[in-house]
């Protein structure tokens, strides 16, 4: 009997790794699509899950994993893992919305995404809307063309989110001050007006 209290591993080294978890930020978690699969055998089918996760901090990091197992918990539960893994950083603006239209493909999936003014909220279809609503965004258009599965438009979403830079990255790369690359778009939003 004693032998069975102590299989946690001698050390506890799993109650603090579960521990280190519960102390980072908050993260949203979205259930975006479970798929049941059925596999033939002898003496029937046998069920299995797979599940699509979106993961965010809601304040410019999001991440999308996927998982599978014989039961939803435990499929849900490796995707949101593999979600924590896969987190990327996107440049929001005024923390609400994106700095410029982006477009985004992953397979036959194709989204794009347009900036909007504050109050417009997220116009955006199921998978696109998760990540945008785990990312922190709260104004965002969004279009989506060709399939309509969504691990793909999950992953085209990722795609046109990592394409997004703010003024400083660019002003960064190219070497010249952020109020230039402001004004340079503003010359060119004027030049196209007066055309």
């Amino acid at each position: 009997m004693a032998r069975d209290d102590n299989r946690g591993g001698g050390r506890g080294g799993r109650d603090r790794r579960n521990k280190r978890e519960d102390d980072g930020p908050e993260l949203i978690e979205k259930l975006v699509f479970i798929n049941r699969v059925a596999k033939v055998v002898k003496g029937g089918r046998r069920f299995g899950f797979a599940a699509l996760v979106v993961v965010g901090d809601g304040k410019g990091r999001v991440g999308q994993g996927h998982g599978k197992a014989k039961e939803v918990p435990e499929a849900i539960r490796k995707a949101t893992e593999a979600a924590k893994k896969s987190m990327v950083r996107v440049p929001l603006k005024e923390g609400r919305t994106l700095h410029h239209d982006v477009e985004g493909r992953f397979g036959a999936g194709k989204v794009v995404f347009r900036t909007a003014p504050a109050g417009t909220g997220i116009i955006a279809g199921g998978p696109s809307r998760a990540v945008m609503e785990a990312l922190g965004v709260s104004d965002v258009v969004a279009k989506s063309n060709g399939t309509s599965n969504p691990y793909n438009l999950v992953r085209a979403t990722i795609d046109a989110l990592t394409r997004t830079q703010s003024p400083r990255q660019v002003a960064q790369r190219r070497g010249i001050k952020v109020a230039e690359v402001l004004q340079t778009g503003e010359q060119n939003d004027e030049a196209t007006a007066d055309a």
